[in-house]
């Protein structure tokens, strides 16, 4: 389970998503949620799968990187969608049993919004998938760049940033191995009561939290090694350009933009 996590993970490439800017891949990302929340129905939410899975195509990132990116919250979904089975209640019943009501308007939400979280967690995965960690972080500097006016740490918060959303694979497989040298001197971690399962996550945790500080340490030695001082003088090796890859690639979102607006206006 903890190595189907692919959080934070980048897979490089020379697909056109791949050579979209970062910053411009940031803005993207916030417009296809944007264009996700405002679909109405499971119409436009045909076009948000639609964008999905075809710019998965063209970033050729494996499609099995679609099911990973879902299965660590595939309970929240699964918990999501029987919410809002049994607590919708507009609508013709299709089956009534004392408390229990399930009724089309019931089951039309629970798609309706199953299908909106799975669109959202893949659709913003890409983002981390195609995009480098140091061009991620220079693109959110970039972009909080203004704050600077008003004396907010942007480099700094753009730095952590970056930093917790990288370390997130390397704590899964610390997670892991953990684990796995625990379950090896005979710890058990999968039956007995709730109390007790939790009670044997703390010889996991405790590891955990020491690799993390550790990690840590690690990291901040080797930044002051290198006469790391923050964002002040800083100069980059690659400098950040919009190109015309990254017109065609905001023309391409635009179009399925439109065709939600449209459906939510002609297609009632």
């Amino acid at each position: 389970m903890i190595k189907d996590i692919t959080i934070g993970q980048y897979f490089p490439g020379k697909s056109p998503v791949h050579r979209l800017d970062a910053r411009l891949k940031i803005l993207l990302t916030i417009a296809f949620i944007v264009m996700l929340f405002i679909a109405d129905d499971i119409k436009g939410l045909c076009v948000g799968i639609g964008f999905t899975f075809i710019t998965f195509l063209i970033s050729r990132i494996p499609l099995k990187m679609m099911w990973k990116s879902i299965k660590p919250i595939f309970i929240i979904i699964i918990i999501t969608a029987l919410l809002n089975l049994f607590f919708v209640h507009t609508g013709t019943p299709y089956f009534e049993w004392k408390f229990i009501k399930i009724t089309d308007k019931g089951v039309e939400t629970a798609v309706f919004m199953v299908v909106r979280i799975i669109c959202l967690i893949v659709g913003t995965s890409l983002l981390t998938y195609t995009t480098s960690p140091i061009d991620l972080t220079d693109a959110i500097e970039r972009l909080l760049s203004p704050l600077k006016k008003i004396k907010v740490p942007v480099h700094e918060l753009a730095m952590m940033m970056t930093i917790a959303l990288r370390f997130i694979p390397t704590l899964l497989e610390e997670t892991d191995k953990i684990t796995c040298a625990q379950k090896a001197r005979g710890a058990d971690m999968e039956t007995g009561s709730l109390f007790k399962r939790a009670k044997a996550l703390i010889p996991i945790l405790i590891p955990l939290f020491v690799s993390s500080f550790r990690h840590a340490e690690e990291l901040a030695l080797a930044m002051e090694c290198r006469c790391y001082h923050g964002g002040e003088g800083r100069t980059r090796m690659k400098q950040l350009r919009f190109k015309l890859i990254d017109l065609w690639g905001t023309l391409y979102l635009t179009c399925f933009f439109a065709g939600v607006i449209v459906i939510n206006h002609f297609c009632k």
